[in-house]
């Protein structure tokens, strides 16, 4: 199956299913003598790992990262580095009678369409499952870009309609669902458990700030960095939009209000989102991603089975509310992928 490997300079290919016996990526293209080892990897793991939230599953996944390959004596040697990942809590019985079914939301009908046989444990993969090792390839290209002076923050913006009015980055860690306001954290604490009642599901916006990136990354045409950044975001399976900087607002702006000032000492506001004309012009870079409600829920549903029939489903087992806050660590991840993908592109050619 193609369509596994992301990157040109740093390179990724992710391995595994929900269900198998574990998740995994080989990384290609890390310049060599960069500090790396377990915990570094861990720590990134830990905040997408099951059960960190009311709104997450409760599948138990210690979520081990395990270097194959790649690092000696604690830095990477520039040679691929294969990072595993074993699945411990998986249950393929409760998925047993959605075998023959196609889940409402879920990529059940296209993966049979496309390639004649599917894998239906935990949705293969298909399954948010898959995303342990972009995070584990993300923890690398976030390692490199902290060395640059560059950072990557992922946060909750919105979820369940119920939107963070402050911003600061200092109080992240400090809620279950990595909101940057507190009083719109315990908000949204209400309101998953009040949804999580009804059986149903929530779907949300993260936010990814970028801080300290240098000019001139990106480049002309079909490689914008704008660009490659909403196709990472967009990989995401539960990830429907993006937008960077005023996205849709600028739409309904005039050009005398979207326009960003440039003044000696920088520019006055940042519509942009820190890029113009696909190239990093040194301002920080925003972006938006509009996450979907997790489509497996208990309220029955109309659906077929492989044999065209009509059926109902109601969706039982170990499922999230929502993706948030589990897929910001992944957002963050992704965009940390490209950024230091195109770092790499810029220093070849400096």
């Amino acid at each position: 199956m193609p369509g596994n490997t992301f990157g040109k300079m740093f390179k990724i290919t992710t391995w595994g299913e929900s269900h198998g016996k574990a998740v995994g990526v080989v990384i290609d293209g890390c310049p060599p003598q960069i500090p790396l080892d377990e915990k570094i990897i861990q720590a990134m793991l830990n905040r997408r790992r099951p059960g960190s939230s009311v709104a997450s599953t409760s599948r138990k996944e210690p979520d081990t990262a395990i270097i194959m390959s790649g690092v000696f004596e604690g830095v990477t040697t520039g040679t691929p580095i294969m990072i595993m990942v074993n699945n411990k809590d998986a249950s393929s019985k409760a998925y047993e009678p959605y075998a023959d079914l196609f889940r409402p939301g879920h990529g059940d009908i296209t993966y049979l369409a496309k390639y004649g046989v599917r894998d239906w444990r935990g949705g293969g993969r298909a399954s948010a499952r898959e995303t342990v090792a972009r995070v584990a390839a993300g923890a690398v290209a976030k390692n490199l870009l902290e060395r640059e002076g560059v950072r990557v923050y992922a946060y909750t913006l919105e979820l369940g309609g119920i939107r963070a009015e402050k911003c600061d980055l200092a109080v992240i860690d400090k809620n279950m669902f990595f909101c940057p306001d507190m009083d719109a954290a315990e908000k949204m604490k209400k309101r998953v458990l009040s949804i999580k009642k009804k059986g149903d599901s929530l779907g949300g916006i993260v936010e990814i700030k970028v801080e300290g990136v240098p000019k001139g990354l990106g480049d002309p045409v079909f490689d914008k960095l704008d660009a490659d950044l909403a196709k990472a975001i967009m990989s995401i399976g539960a990830v429907k939009g993006v937008e960077i900087g005023s996205g849709f607002e600028a739409a309904g702006k005039l050009g005398s209000e979207n326009n960003d000032p440039i003044t000696p000492e920088g520019f006055t506001s940042n519509n942009s989102g820190g890029i113009l004309a696909g190239i990093s012009n040194g301002d920080n870079i925003l972006i938006r991603a509009a996450v979907k409600p997790i489509p497996s829920i208990a309220i029955e549903q109309k659906t077929i089975d492989r044999f065209g029939k009509q059926r109902t489903i109601s969706t039982k087992g170990r499922h999230d509310i929502s993706a948030i806050p589990r897929i910001n660590v992944v957002c963050e991840a992704m965009a940390s992928l490209v950024l230091a993908d195109h770092l790499l592109r810029q220093k070849a050619i400096s």
